[in-house]
């Protein structure tokens, strides 16, 4: 079933389209809506390096606004399209909205991550090697220092004990923290040759400046 991938670079996303791959589903696009700041449903800062995360992956890369988000999902069930990847954990707003255009459009959604225990999805992230970048933080418990940051067992641990400490979503689906896939087992390796960290009052992230793939 050849597939749409909706990919904003993060974890989630990332690993929801790989998932699909296994499952037989033809993943031959990936798209990444680059959002207004903060955007209640797309990621933000980085989406706009989301090519190379989606190069990883293997398949052609394509971005869309927020605005025109519905239009092209259209455009691409018009070109066969017959399913959409999502990597919603627990959010209504987002699971509901592609739904419904899925629904409407007469094609599939696709949400293997949905209402998975948090601690399964970042045990996943180990199992298949794939490797997420923290590239934005905004709650209590988290700072500066977590910018840059791999999710590994070391850091799921400190995961935890923030979730203990101040109740946060391990995964970060509470908005708690954005991630960057930067490699995945088999797939290749993305490297970071420039980045800035900012950090505005409560909440910060890690602009990615210049981002290069390497070898397998």
């Amino acid at each position: 079933m050849k597939t749409l991938a909706l990919l904003s670079g993060g974890k989630d996303s990332f690993l929801s389209a790989q998932i699909a791959m296994e499952q037989g589903y033809d993943v031959a696009a990936a798209l990444t809506v680059i959002p207004e700041e903060f955007s209640m449903m797309f990621h933000y800062p980085n989406a706009a390096k989301a090519e190379m995360v989606a190069s990883l992956l293997g398949v052609p890369w394509a971005t869309t606004t927020e605005k025109d988000f519905s239009a092209t999902v259209e455009n691409y069930a018009k070109k066969g399209f017959r399913a959409v990847t999502v990597g919603a954990i627990a959010s209504e707003y987002q699971k509901t909205r592609v739904e419904r255009l899925c629904t409407r459009l007469g094609i599939m959604s696709f949400l293997p991550l949905w209402r998975k225990e948090q601690n399964f999805i970042l045990g996943e992230l180990q199992l298949r090697g794939i490797s997420a970048m923290i590239v934005s933080v905004s709650a209590e418990g988290f700072d500066g220092r977590d910018l840059g940051r791999i999710i590994d067992g070391e850091y799921i641990r400190e995961l935890q004990r923030k979730n203990e400490r101040y109740g946060i979503n391990v995964s970060g689906e509470g908005g708690e923290y954005e991630t960057f896939v930067v490699s995945a087992r088999g797939m290749g390796r993305l490297e970071i040759l420039e980045s800035e960290k900012v950090w505005e009052g409560s909440h910060g992230y890690l602009l990615l400046k210049d981002v290069r793939k390497k070898g397998n």
